[in-house]
Protein backbone atom coordinates (compact mmCIF):
# COMPACT_ATOMS: atom_id res chain seq x y z
CA UNK A 1 0.00 0.00 0.00
CA UNK A 2 1.23 3.74 -1.24
CA UNK A 3 0.23 6.87 -0.68
CA UNK A 4 1.43 10.40 -1.61
CA UNK A 5 1.64 13.98 -0.61
CA UNK A 6 2.51 16.95 -2.37
CA UNK A 7 4.26 19.66 -1.35
CA UNK A 8 5.07 23.29 -3.76
CA UNK A 9 7.51 25.53 -2.34
CA UNK A 10 9.11 28.27 -4.39
CA UNK A 11 12.59 30.43 -3.21
CA UNK A 12 13.90 33.96 -4.75
CA UNK A 13 16.58 34.80 -6.56
CA UNK A 14 19.08 36.07 -3.49
CA UNK A 15 17.48 33.55 -1.09
CA UNK A 16 19.20 30.71 -3.38
CA UNK A 17 22.39 32.53 -3.99
CA UNK A 18 22.28 32.92 0.05
CA UNK A 19 21.93 29.17 0.39
CA UNK A 20 24.60 28.35 -2.16
CA UNK A 21 27.53 30.48 -0.32
CA UNK A 22 26.92 28.71 2.55
CA UNK A 23 27.19 25.46 0.59
CA UNK A 24 30.11 27.00 -0.54
CA UNK A 25 31.59 25.85 3.25
CA UNK A 26 29.71 22.67 3.24
CA UNK A 27 31.60 21.76 0.47
CA UNK A 28 35.12 22.48 1.25
CA UNK A 29 34.52 20.44 4.53
CA UNK A 30 33.50 17.62 1.87
CA UNK A 31 36.50 18.18 0.26
CA UNK A 32 38.95 18.08 2.95
CA UNK A 33 36.90 15.29 4.92
CA UNK A 34 37.29 13.26 1.39
CA UNK A 35 41.42 13.96 1.52
CA UNK A 36 41.39 12.37 5.45
CA UNK A 37 39.56 9.52 4.26
CA UNK A 38 41.37 8.89 1.13
CA UNK A 39 44.53 8.85 2.69
CA UNK A 40 43.74 7.05 5.34
CA UNK A 41 42.30 4.68 3.09
CA UNK A 42 45.74 4.08 1.47
CA UNK A 43 47.49 3.64 4.45
CA UNK A 44 44.59 0.93 5.66
CA UNK A 45 44.99 -0.86 2.41
CA UNK A 46 48.83 -1.20 2.71
CA UNK A 47 48.88 -2.12 6.20
CA UNK A 48 46.12 -4.64 5.53
CA UNK A 49 48.16 -5.65 2.96
CA UNK A 50 51.62 -6.28 4.24
CA UNK A 51 49.58 -8.23 7.35
CA UNK A 52 48.20 -10.48 4.84
CA UNK A 53 51.53 -11.19 3.71
CA UNK A 54 52.92 -11.45 6.57
CA UNK A 55 50.54 -13.92 7.86
CA UNK A 56 50.58 -15.95 4.69
CA UNK A 57 54.17 -16.62 5.83
CA UNK A 58 54.49 -16.84 9.14
CA UNK A 59 51.10 -19.40 8.99
CA UNK A 60 51.18 -23.25 10.31
CA UNK A 61 48.67 -25.90 10.16
CA UNK A 62 47.99 -27.48 13.10
CA UNK A 63 45.76 -30.35 14.28
CA UNK A 64 43.09 -29.67 16.33
CA UNK A 65 43.71 -32.41 18.86
CA UNK A 66 46.02 -33.00 20.53
CA UNK A 67 47.11 -29.10 21.02
CA UNK A 68 50.76 -28.93 20.83
CA UNK A 69 51.76 -26.43 23.41
CA UNK A 70 55.02 -25.21 21.23
CA UNK A 71 52.76 -23.36 19.07
CA UNK A 72 51.22 -20.75 21.66
CA UNK A 73 51.95 -17.38 20.66
CA UNK A 74 52.16 -18.07 16.56
CA UNK A 75 50.00 -17.91 14.14
CA UNK A 76 47.94 -21.04 13.43
CA UNK A 77 45.32 -22.18 10.92
CA UNK A 78 43.18 -24.95 12.30
CA UNK A 79 40.21 -26.66 10.66
CA UNK A 80 37.94 -29.70 11.80
CA UNK A 81 34.49 -30.55 12.76
CA UNK A 82 33.21 -28.23 15.66
CA UNK A 83 30.58 -29.44 18.41
CA UNK A 84 28.63 -28.10 21.31
CA UNK A 85 26.32 -29.45 24.03
CA UNK A 86 24.56 -26.86 25.85
CA UNK A 87 22.18 -25.18 23.50
CA UNK A 88 21.80 -21.06 22.34
CA UNK A 89 18.36 -20.10 24.20
CA UNK A 90 16.26 -17.29 23.48
CA UNK A 91 14.12 -17.20 26.32
CA UNK A 92 11.98 -14.16 24.92
CA UNK A 93 10.33 -16.81 22.53
CA UNK A 94 11.92 -19.86 24.05
CA UNK A 95 13.71 -20.98 20.95
CA UNK A 96 16.72 -23.39 21.16
CA UNK A 97 19.46 -24.56 19.50
CA UNK A 98 22.53 -26.74 19.21
CA UNK A 99 24.50 -24.26 17.56
CA UNK A 100 27.84 -22.27 17.73
CA UNK A 101 26.06 -18.98 16.90
CA UNK A 102 22.16 -17.67 16.95
CA UNK A 103 21.04 -14.46 15.71
CA UNK A 104 17.58 -13.10 15.79
CA UNK A 105 16.09 -10.59 13.11
CA UNK A 106 13.22 -9.12 14.10
CA UNK A 107 11.44 -6.90 11.18
CA UNK A 108 8.09 -5.14 12.32
CA UNK A 109 6.20 -3.93 9.35
CA UNK A 110 6.25 0.16 9.03
CA UNK A 111 5.76 3.18 7.28
CA UNK A 112 8.74 4.19 5.38
CA UNK A 113 8.91 7.76 3.41
CA UNK A 114 10.60 8.82 0.30
CA UNK A 115 11.09 11.62 -1.40
CA UNK A 116 11.51 12.92 -4.76
CA UNK A 117 11.76 16.44 -5.92
CA UNK A 118 10.75 18.27 -9.65
CA UNK A 119 12.15 21.74 -9.55
CA UNK A 120 11.66 24.88 -12.44
CA UNK A 121 13.62 27.59 -12.47
CA UNK A 122 11.54 30.99 -13.82
CA UNK A 123 12.83 33.95 -15.32
CA UNK A 124 14.80 36.34 -12.71
CA UNK A 125 16.31 33.71 -10.80
CA UNK A 126 13.53 32.03 -8.70
CA UNK A 127 12.84 28.54 -8.35
CA UNK A 128 9.56 26.50 -7.55
CA UNK A 129 9.81 23.08 -5.86
CA UNK A 130 7.59 20.39 -6.48
CA UNK A 131 8.41 17.39 -3.56
CA UNK A 132 6.53 13.93 -3.62
CA UNK A 133 6.49 12.18 -0.61
CA UNK A 134 5.80 8.99 -1.19
CA UNK A 135 4.43 6.70 1.89
CA UNK A 136 5.05 2.64 1.74
CA UNK A 137 4.32 0.03 4.38
CA UNK A 138 7.43 -2.28 4.53
CA UNK A 139 9.25 -5.13 6.59
CA UNK A 140 12.26 -3.13 8.40
CA UNK A 141 14.17 -4.72 11.49
CA UNK A 142 14.91 -0.88 12.32
CA UNK A 143 13.17 0.84 13.70
CA UNK A 144 11.53 3.61 11.29
CA UNK A 145 11.37 7.15 12.98
CA UNK A 146 7.87 8.54 11.71
CA UNK A 147 8.23 11.52 14.07
CA UNK A 148 10.39 13.26 10.82
CA UNK A 149 8.28 12.87 8.09
CA UNK A 150 6.63 15.69 6.44
CA UNK A 151 3.04 13.95 6.38
CA UNK A 152 3.34 11.92 9.73
CA UNK A 153 -0.39 12.29 9.81
CA UNK A 154 -1.76 8.77 9.36
CA UNK A 155 1.45 7.70 8.79
CA UNK A 156 2.72 6.86 12.41
CA UNK A 157 5.48 3.69 13.38
CA UNK A 158 4.82 2.61 17.06
CA UNK A 159 7.54 2.14 18.96
CA UNK A 160 9.57 -1.54 18.36
CA UNK A 161 8.65 -3.43 21.25
CA UNK A 162 11.25 -6.48 20.16
CA UNK A 163 14.84 -6.20 18.88
CA UNK A 164 17.72 -8.37 17.77
CA UNK A 165 19.44 -10.80 19.84
CA UNK A 166 22.48 -12.84 19.36
CA UNK A 167 23.89 -16.11 21.44
CA UNK A 168 27.05 -17.99 20.77
CA UNK A 169 27.90 -21.29 22.61
CA UNK A 170 30.17 -20.69 25.53
CA UNK A 171 31.60 -24.70 25.60
CA UNK A 172 32.03 -24.53 21.52
CA UNK A 173 35.04 -27.11 20.82
CA UNK A 174 37.58 -28.08 17.93
CA UNK A 175 39.21 -30.95 18.69
CA UNK A 176 41.28 -30.38 21.81
CA UNK A 177 40.49 -26.00 21.04
CA UNK A 178 37.84 -24.26 23.01
CA UNK A 179 37.45 -21.20 20.39
CA UNK A 180 36.02 -18.25 22.26
CA UNK A 181 32.97 -15.91 21.41
CA UNK A 182 35.21 -13.29 19.65
CA UNK A 183 36.58 -16.37 17.24
CA UNK A 184 33.19 -18.00 16.57
CA UNK A 185 31.43 -14.44 15.92
CA UNK A 186 33.38 -14.48 13.06
CA UNK A 187 31.91 -16.73 11.31
CA UNK A 188 29.12 -16.50 8.92
CA UNK A 189 25.22 -17.74 9.79
CA UNK A 190 24.80 -19.49 6.79
CA UNK A 191 21.44 -21.66 7.83
CA UNK A 192 17.99 -19.95 8.50
CA UNK A 193 16.09 -21.75 11.73
CA UNK A 194 12.83 -22.99 10.47
CA UNK A 195 10.94 -22.78 13.81
CA UNK A 196 8.27 -25.74 14.72
CA UNK A 197 4.49 -25.06 13.94
CA UNK A 198 3.69 -25.42 17.19
CA UNK A 199 6.29 -23.03 19.09
CA UNK A 200 3.90 -20.19 19.04
CA UNK A 201 1.10 -22.44 21.27
CA UNK A 202 3.47 -21.95 24.11
CA UNK A 203 3.89 -18.05 23.79
CA UNK A 204 -0.04 -17.21 23.36
CA UNK A 205 -0.90 -16.42 26.79
CA UNK A 206 2.12 -13.87 26.90
CA UNK A 207 2.21 -12.66 23.28
CA UNK A 208 -1.12 -12.35 21.29
CA UNK A 209 -1.80 -12.76 18.08
CA UNK A 210 1.16 -14.97 17.74
CA UNK A 211 2.15 -18.01 15.25
CA UNK A 212 4.42 -19.69 13.16
CA UNK A 213 4.52 -18.70 9.37
CA UNK A 214 6.90 -20.22 6.48
CA UNK A 215 9.65 -20.96 9.90
CA UNK A 216 9.45 -17.40 11.52
CA UNK A 217 7.38 -16.41 13.78
CA UNK A 218 4.38 -13.87 13.04
CA UNK A 219 2.61 -11.35 15.30
CA UNK A 220 -0.13 -10.02 14.36
CA UNK A 221 -3.94 -10.92 13.30
CA UNK A 222 -3.21 -11.83 9.52
CA UNK A 223 -0.17 -12.70 8.08
CA UNK A 224 -1.54 -12.09 4.57
CA UNK A 225 -2.72 -8.95 5.17
CA UNK A 226 -0.05 -7.61 8.08
CA UNK A 227 -1.05 -4.18 10.08
CA UNK A 228 1.75 -1.21 11.28
CA UNK A 229 3.30 -2.44 14.11
CA UNK A 230 3.05 -6.68 12.59
CA UNK A 231 6.40 -8.28 13.54
CA UNK A 232 8.32 -10.96 11.58
CA UNK A 233 10.71 -13.17 13.65
CA UNK A 234 12.82 -14.96 11.94
CA UNK A 235 16.72 -16.73 13.16
CA UNK A 236 19.61 -17.67 11.38
CA UNK A 237 22.88 -20.01 12.79
CA UNK A 238 26.17 -20.70 12.35
CA UNK A 239 25.66 -24.69 12.35
CA UNK A 240 28.18 -27.07 13.86
CA UNK A 241 30.19 -28.53 11.53
CA UNK A 242 33.34 -28.13 9.51
CA UNK A 243 34.83 -24.88 10.26
CA UNK A 244 38.59 -22.97 9.94
CA UNK A 245 40.07 -20.61 11.82
CA UNK A 246 43.26 -18.69 11.47
CA UNK A 247 44.58 -16.78 14.84
CA UNK A 248 47.22 -16.80 17.39
CA UNK A 249 47.23 -20.07 19.81
CA UNK A 250 46.65 -18.82 23.41
CA UNK A 251 46.56 -22.20 24.83
CA UNK A 252 43.79 -24.08 23.86
CA UNK A 253 41.88 -20.43 22.34
CA UNK A 254 42.18 -18.90 18.77
CA UNK A 255 42.67 -14.72 19.45
CA UNK A 256 43.96 -12.32 17.59
CA UNK A 257 47.81 -12.22 15.97
CA UNK A 258 49.22 -9.16 15.95
CA UNK A 259 51.58 -8.97 12.80
CA UNK A 260 54.16 -6.62 12.94
CA UNK A 261 53.17 -4.70 9.50
CA UNK A 262 50.09 -3.18 12.28
CA UNK A 263 46.93 -5.64 11.43
CA UNK A 264 45.77 -7.99 13.89
CA UNK A 265 44.73 -11.22 12.14
CA UNK A 266 41.38 -13.26 12.84
CA UNK A 267 39.67 -15.24 10.95
CA UNK A 268 37.06 -17.84 10.57
CA UNK A 269 35.08 -19.60 7.68
CA UNK A 270 32.43 -22.15 7.11
CA UNK A 271 33.85 -25.34 5.94
CA UNK A 272 37.73 -26.83 5.64
CA UNK A 273 39.59 -24.09 3.78
CA UNK A 274 43.32 -24.22 3.57
CA UNK A 275 44.88 -21.08 5.42
CA UNK A 276 46.17 -20.15 1.79
CA UNK A 277 42.24 -20.11 0.56
CA UNK A 278 41.50 -17.72 3.61
CA UNK A 279 44.31 -15.81 3.44
CA UNK A 280 43.25 -14.80 -1.01
CA UNK A 281 39.64 -14.43 0.23
CA UNK A 282 40.81 -11.28 3.23
CA UNK A 283 42.86 -9.64 0.44
CA UNK A 284 39.73 -9.67 -1.72
CA UNK A 285 37.82 -7.85 0.43
CA UNK A 286 40.58 -5.94 1.50
CA UNK A 287 41.20 -4.79 -2.21
CA UNK A 288 37.25 -4.18 -2.43
CA UNK A 289 36.97 -2.53 0.17
CA UNK A 290 39.79 -0.05 -1.02
CA UNK A 291 38.56 0.67 -4.41
CA UNK A 292 34.69 1.23 -2.34
CA UNK A 293 36.09 4.00 -0.19
CA UNK A 294 38.01 5.51 -3.06
CA UNK A 295 34.77 5.21 -5.16
CA UNK A 296 33.00 6.85 -1.88
CA UNK A 297 35.78 9.59 -1.62
CA UNK A 298 35.76 10.49 -5.35
CA UNK A 299 31.98 11.28 -5.29
CA UNK A 300 32.02 13.05 -1.87
CA UNK A 301 34.99 15.67 -3.88
CA UNK A 302 33.06 15.86 -7.26
CA UNK A 303 29.37 16.81 -4.58
CA UNK A 304 31.69 19.38 -2.69
CA UNK A 305 33.73 20.65 -5.78
CA UNK A 306 29.93 21.07 -7.49
CA UNK A 307 28.43 23.11 -4.17
CA UNK A 308 31.60 25.37 -4.50
CA UNK A 309 30.90 26.14 -7.98
CA UNK A 310 27.19 26.87 -7.26
CA UNK A 311 26.85 30.43 -6.64
CA UNK A 312 28.26 30.92 -10.48
CA UNK A 313 25.17 28.91 -11.55
CA UNK A 314 22.85 30.24 -9.28
CA UNK A 315 23.98 33.67 -10.70
CA UNK A 316 23.68 32.89 -13.85
CA UNK A 317 20.00 31.39 -13.26
CA UNK A 318 18.29 34.81 -13.86
CA UNK A 319 17.96 33.40 -17.45
CA UNK A 320 16.67 29.94 -17.20
CA UNK A 321 17.83 28.86 -20.01
CA UNK A 322 21.86 30.36 -19.47
CA UNK A 323 21.98 28.60 -15.94
CA UNK A 324 20.65 25.33 -16.47
CA UNK A 325 23.69 25.28 -19.31
CA UNK A 326 26.12 26.59 -17.16
CA UNK A 327 24.93 24.05 -14.38
CA UNK A 328 25.70 20.76 -16.70
CA UNK A 329 28.98 22.64 -17.63
CA UNK A 330 29.94 22.76 -13.54
CA UNK A 331 28.41 19.45 -13.05
CA UNK A 332 31.31 17.98 -15.36
CA UNK A 333 33.99 20.41 -14.51
CA UNK A 334 33.47 19.47 -10.78
CA UNK A 335 33.67 15.85 -12.54
CA UNK A 336 37.16 16.39 -14.40
CA UNK A 337 38.17 18.40 -10.95
CA UNK A 338 37.41 15.73 -8.57
CA UNK A 339 38.83 12.76 -10.97
CA UNK A 340 42.05 15.30 -10.69
CA UNK A 341 41.89 15.74 -6.96
CA UNK A 342 41.37 12.23 -5.88
CA UNK A 343 43.68 10.97 -8.51
CA UNK A 344 46.76 13.75 -6.84
CA UNK A 345 45.53 12.17 -2.90
CA UNK A 346 46.15 8.82 -3.65
CA UNK A 347 49.05 9.67 -5.82
CA UNK A 348 50.21 12.11 -2.29
CA UNK A 349 49.57 8.61 -0.49
CA UNK A 350 51.20 5.95 -2.34
CA UNK A 351 54.24 8.17 -2.62
CA UNK A 352 53.84 8.55 1.55
CA UNK A 353 53.43 5.14 1.99
CA UNK A 354 54.46 2.97 -1.24
CA UNK A 355 57.41 5.51 -2.34
CA UNK A 356 59.06 3.05 -4.33
CA UNK A 357 56.32 1.65 -6.07
CA UNK A 358 55.08 5.25 -6.70
CA UNK A 359 58.22 5.74 -8.24
CA UNK A 360 58.15 3.08 -10.28
CA UNK A 361 54.25 4.00 -11.77
CA UNK A 362 55.47 7.59 -12.25
CA UNK A 363 58.61 6.65 -14.34
CA UNK A 364 56.38 3.76 -16.31
CA UNK A 365 53.96 6.39 -17.09
CA UNK A 366 56.55 8.82 -18.14
CA UNK A 367 58.27 6.69 -20.22
CA UNK A 368 54.66 5.72 -21.98
CA UNK A 369 53.79 10.00 -22.18
CA UNK A 370 57.10 10.74 -23.90
CA UNK A 371 56.50 7.03 -26.62
CA UNK A 372 53.00 8.76 -27.39
CA UNK A 373 54.67 12.26 -27.67
CA UNK A 374 57.73 10.37 -30.08
CA UNK A 375 54.59 8.72 -31.91
CA UNK A 376 52.41 11.54 -32.46
CA UNK A 377 55.76 13.88 -33.17
CA UNK A 378 56.63 11.20 -36.20
CA UNK A 379 52.91 11.12 -37.50
CA UNK A 380 52.46 14.95 -38.04
CA UNK A 381 56.27 15.03 -39.39
CA UNK A 382 54.77 12.15 -42.29
CA UNK A 383 51.89 14.14 -42.74
CA UNK A 384 53.77 17.26 -43.70
CA UNK A 385 55.39 16.00 -45.41
CA UNK A 386 55.05 17.09 -49.05
CA UNK A 387 54.17 13.89 -51.64
CA UNK A 388 56.42 13.34 -54.93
Amino acid sequence: MTDQYVETTSQSWLSRLAGSLAGVIVGIVFILISIGVLFWNEGRAVQTARSLAEGGKVVIDVDPNPIDRANDGKLIHVSGNAVATAPLVDQEFGVSIVALHLDRVAEMYQWKEEKHEETHKSLGGSEETTTTYTYTKVWSDQAITSQNFRQSGGHSNPSKKYGSFDATAADAKLGDFHPSARALDLLPLSRPLQIDGTAADKLKTRIANIQVVDGKFFIGTDPDNPQIGDYRISYLTAPLGEVSFVGRQAGSDIVQYQTKAGDRLLMAASGDETAAQMFKEAAEWNLYLTFAIRIGGFLLIWLGTYFILRPLVIVADVVPLLGSALAAGAGLIALALAIVETAAVIAIAWLWYRPLVSLIVAAVGLVVGLGLHQVSARRRALASTPKT
